[in-house]
């Protein structure tokens, strides 16, 4: 075989070795590396982030809550208005899983979570020593002991009259505390809620002003 063809087809068959090869390459693995772990999302980060304000919005708030779902409790029995029952009923519906949504945040931030607090007796009982932040004993529109006897002692239209009063002080104190926890406060979640319960709260005091008209 003449000498020029060995060399044609030596050549060939080389082409043909590195195409494979080339191929082959192509076909692998990727060359991306692994990744060395997931990312933590944007919105656990937020959680993460609080400050007093947040801490003492949440431990100030609960007691709060709790007092006005006792105080809502004492309609069922007491109150005359099909009105102001329904009201009452309310405010439990929305300010039991509020209580439930601050506890998760002081949890999540390893704060104190208020606890024995008499909630027809105003904050006593509760121990204040464990709270992180040197706010006064008592929120603003918080009932004291005598007033909640009072109301629990009231029936028919005079308790609907007492009741009204009394929870759009309540409220009053709710709504002014939403908004400092809105302007001080840092975290976003915290800050949310607050806005949720200005604004409910706020236009359940438009209401019981109606109401209280013509109880």
């Amino acid at each position: 075989m003449p000498t020029h063809r060995l060399v044609t087809r030596a050549a060939g068959a080389l082409g043909l070795s590195l195409a494979l090869a080339a191929c082959g390459a192509n076909t692998g693995t990727t060359t991306n590396p692994a990744p060395t772990g997931a990312p933590i999302p944007a919105t656990a980060l937020a959680a993460k982030q609080f400050n007093d304000a947040d801490i003492r919005f949440a431990q100030m708030m609960i007691p709060h809550h709790q007092q006005a779902i006792a105080m809502a409790g004492l309609a069922a029995d007491r109150a005359q208005s099909p009105d102001v029952k329904t009201l009452a009923q309310q405010i439990k519906s929305e300010q039991d899983p509020e209580i439930q949504t601050l506890t998760g945040f002081l949890q999540d931030w390893g704060a104190a979570v208020p606890t024995g607090n008499d909630a027809m007796g105003g904050m006593a009982g509760m121990d204040h020593g464990d709270m992180n932040h040197g706010s006064p004993a008592a929120m603003p529109g918080m009932m004291a002991p005598e007033q909640m006897g009072q109301l629990s002692s009231a029936n028919g239209t005079a308790f609907d009259r007492m009741f009204l009063q009394m929870m759009i002080a309540h409220h009053q104190g709710a709504v002014a505390d939403a908004q400092q926890e809105q302007s001080a406060g840092v975290n976003q979640q915290a800050k949310a809620l607050a806005s949720n319960i200005e604004a409910a709260q706020t236009q359940e005091i438009k209401h019981m002003q109606q109401l209280l008209q013509t109880a």
